[in-house]
């Protein structure tokens, strides 16, 4: 994907986010309800970690958008019926991730049809969620979303790149992706811990910058992957 081509869609995304951004004028009176679904995998991995994170990120996206969203997550398998009810799917956890035969070709389907995934590094699935994904696509590998990417400009600016909230290993917060065409279709936030710093202020005791920082880059994710979707 070119520059010309990512200006194109960044200029499109950003018209659409301001929108979001304003009441609604026109709109349905019973505008559908969105969420963030929670991706419950086998493996061992704690895929529940960081319990307040999505009520915390949603209740942002509620404050500082038009989006009508819920104040609770959903949670779901990859073959649950309801997974083509969420555009949005998160995974977390500091452990082992393993998906099934079956749950490898559902979770490429979803991603074909439109959905977008977000994998948050939470210290410790790195490498197997690079085995896994690597048979979803094997041959898409994950690269470095350009800085210029709207991900990083639709509602707020870094123009740096995924911020860094948790130290890790000391190694730099990286944002990692998958396209498909010009799509970004899976984003996986590298050594950044975005989900710890969506917690509870109380959890991590992190600074009121670095807790804003990482709602700031949640908001921009979920608004790109609600605005990005293949038309029906």
């Amino acid at each position: 994907m070119n520059g010309r081509t990512l200006l194109r869609a960044g200029g499109r995304l950003r018209v659409l986010a301001a929108a979001l951004l304003l009441p609604l004028v026109g709109a349905r009176p019973t505008p559908p309800v969105l969420t963030i679904a929670r991706l419950q995998y086998d493996g061992g991995g704690d895929w529940y970690a960081n319990p307040s994170s999505l009520p915390n990120l949603l209740a942002a996206i509620r404050e500082r958008t038009s989006l009508q969203v819920a104040s609770t997550e959903a949670r779901v398998t990859l073959m649950d019926d309801r997974l083509w009810d969420y555009p949005f799917i998160h995974v977390t956890g500091h452990g082992n991730i393993h998906f099934s035969d079956a749950e490898i070709v559902r979770l490429r389907e979803y991603l074909e049809r439109g959905g977008f995934l977000h994998v948050d590094d939470n210290y410790g699935l790195d490498e197997s969620f690079r085995r896994e994904i690597k048979r979803v696509f094997p041959d898409r590998p994950l690269v470095d979303v350009p800085l210029s990417h709207p991900i990083y400009h639709i509602v707020y600016d870094f123009p740096k790149g995924i911020p860094k909230i948790h130290e890790h290993d000391g190694l730099p917060a990286r944002g990692f992706g998958i396209f498909l065409g010009d799509r970004l279709a899976v984003y996986y936030s590298f050594s950044s811990d975005l989900g710890n710093g969506w917690e509870d202020t109380t959890v991590y005791h992190d600074p009121p910058a670095l807790h804003e920082a990482a709602l700031r880059m949640g908001v921009n994710l979920f608004v790109y992957a609600v605005t990005s979707r293949p038309t029906p």
